[in-house]
């Protein structure tokens, strides 16, 4: 197939063609797509060098599990999808507190940068709350993502994963329901980063309710 046919293909043609073994297919879906899907990975993750993996990570998955793809909903969907979990994968996992240490200058001596504190809470919370995240059922971390992280109003969400915009204020609301149970100690802290002034206002609110 040529680049111009290629080119001319839907998104659906382009993920049968790759399936098919078309070996521009994926590369066209991607170029077509990057620049949301590293939106979407850096809305996630909160740093880029982490969005820059996951997204890696992401789109690695989504060649080798093209097969998968049924066409229940837009293939941006789905990518949406491996994109996201990519990045709270990456998050859950990281765990250790990121120091510097600089160059030896004296004799057997050697200083180590320790971030401030506040900024190793907010990495900490950040964990938790991506692992709180990534515990929840996949349609409510979906609508949780994109209303509550990304900032999407319920009608452009409810568009994005192609259901009623009531089905997206119902996993909302569940789903927030679940992460003020999972992040209760975390009230009172200043989340920060994946946090957004809606979730905490949510929970604000189901704790004076």
């Amino acid at each position: 197939m040529s680049e111009i046919e290629i080119r001319e293909l839907s998104d659906r043609e382009l993920m049968s063609a790759h399936v098919a073994g078309d070996s521009q297919a994926f590369s066209e879906l991607v170029s077509r797509h990057k620049d949301r899907l590293w939106s979407v990975s850096l809305r996630t993750t909160g740093d880029p060098e982490e969005a820059a993996d996951a997204l890696q990570d992401a789109l690695i998955s989504a060649f080798r599990r093209a097969d998968q793809y049924r066409g229940e909903a837009a293939v941006t969907t789905w990518l949406h999808r491996i994109v996201v979990n990519a990045g709270l994968d990456r998050l859950r996992r990281k765990a250790v507190r990121p120091t510097t240490t600089l160059p030896d200058h004296h004799e057997n001596n050697s200083l180590e940068i320790v971030e401030p504190r506040d900024a190793i809470e907010e990495r900490e919370n950040w964990i938790e709350i991506s692992a709180a995240l990534a515990e929840l059922p996949q349609d409510q971390k979906e609508a949780i993502i994109l209303v509550d992280v990304q900032g999407y109003s319920v009608e452009a969400a409810a568009a994005e994963l192609n259901c009623p915009a009531g089905t997206i204020k119902s996993r909302c609301s569940r789903g927030r329901t679940k992460l003020a149970e999972s992040l209760s100690h975390l009230r009172n802290q200043a989340a920060g980063g994946i946090v957004t002034e809606s979730i905490s206002t949510q929970l604000s609110e189901e704790e004076g309710s």
